[in-house]
């Protein structure tokens, strides 16, 4: 089985910490001139390529002498916004050797979050990616909290890869892909080379914790992966260090582990509204909503649902849930919080007496909801 890059049109790369950094001896020059010389052969064959880059705390930690990744948030952004400095200049010096353009593009959950925000980062994007400039993403560290963080850019990556509709998702790793154990402690465990994403047996699988200097381990490039699939794109996980991996990749060869989406693309609305690490607020369900909305399709009534939690406006994303407080379903609520509080358990004939008007005779039209 050739690998997805082969036919893909619009690719992600994403590369880790520890293979940016060289383990955290400052920023490996000659990894990156690596990266950019290959990415150069990919976009001589007509891909469109948008890298994301870890490296800017990792980077500001050795410029501003910490011996270990501080836990202070304020110490974090520091390193983020010094070291981004750094991690800018050398992506721009390694693709000019190319005479390729690059363009440094910050981002945060919030900007995928708000719509118009979100609309306007994936213009920007596809307009650079039409000039023939390479996007270098990293997630804004600086101004970043603990609300809206992405947590690693395994995630970032998988959202980009929503966001602009790519046809694969790259994740260069310090690992040679998915094993069957961890290859660290059981000698017997073999590479998974070819999955499914989403697959809850890869989940299992996967390890704990990554290295020192990135916070993203084996299990969130494998939910990295299922996110991604949403939207279409396959994902490979490979080792960064192998030898001209995204060369020998585009030529078809499969390295490392390859997820394959199974399902077809979203909407653009749609996979805005599955994007959303956190939403405004949730509504639990009752058993019969639960089966309405996952198995045949149905919008979510007012009848159905047994609470409101959190405060939202109308048109906001909310969750829904089920008794047991797992996500189902995400959509664009027609009601605020305190109507839907009036209207739930109640059938749709008498939203008008209850509230005075009816803004639709559902809490959520299935056009405007996304299963998870």
């Amino acid at each position: 089985m050739n690998s997805v890059i082969q036919t893909a049109n619009r690719i992600i790369i994403k590369v880790g910490s520890s293979l940016v950094t060289n383990d955290g001896r400052g920023l490996d020059h000659a990894a990156i001139a690596r990266w950019a010389a290959q990415i150069a052969g990919l976009r001589a064959l007509g891909k469109q390529v948008v890298l994301v880059s870890s490296g800017a705390i990792a980077e500001g930690m050795l410029r501003l002498g910490f011996e270990r990744r501080p836990t202070d948030i304020h110490e974090l952004q520091a390193c983020a916004a010094v070291g981004q400095m750094g991690l800018a200049q050398i992506y721009e010096s390694s693709f000019r050797a190319h005479n390729l353009g690059t363009a440094q593009v910050l981002l945060t959950h919030a900007d995928l979050a708000d719509r118009e925000r979100y609309l306007n980062a994936r213009s920007t994007l596809t307009t650079l990616l039409r000039m023939g400039v390479v996007p270098i993403i990293n997630e804004n560290d600086t101004v970043v909290t603990d609300e809206i963080k992405f947590g690693d850019n395994d995630t970032l990556g998988a959202l980009v890869a929503n966001l602009i509709e790519a046809d694969a998702l790259v994740i260069l790793t310090d690992q040679h892909g998915l094993f069957s154990a961890d290859p660290r402690k059981d000698p017997s465990a073999t590479l998974i080379t070819h999955g499914v994403a989403g697959d809850p047996a890869l989940e299992a699988m996967a390890g704990g914790a990554g290295s020192s200097l990135g916070r993203g381990g084996m299990l969130t490039k494998i939910l990295a992966a299922r996110r991604a699939a949403k939207s279409g794109a396959h994902t490979i996980i490979a080792w960064g260090r192998d030898s001209d991996v995204l060369s020998r990749l585009a030529q078809g060869e499969a390295i490392g582990t390859e997820l394959r989406a199974q399902t077809g693309q979203l909407t653009a609305r749609k996979q805005w509204m599955a994007d959303h690490l956190q939403t405004a607020g949730a509504v639990v369900l009752d058993a019969g909503a639960v089966q309405k909305l996952t198995r045949e399709g149905k919008s979510l009534l007012p009848i159905g649902v047994t609470a409101v939690n959190g405060e939202f406006g109308r048109g906001a994303v909310i969750t829904c849930i089920d008794a047991a407080g797992v996500p189902v379903a995400r959509g664009l609520s027609n009601y605020t919080s305190g109507e839907a509080r009036r209207i739930m358990r109640k059938p749709s004939t008498e939203i008008e007496a209850l509230l005075g008007f009816v803004e639709g005779h559902e809490l959520i039209h299935r056009d405007n909801m996304v299963l998870l």
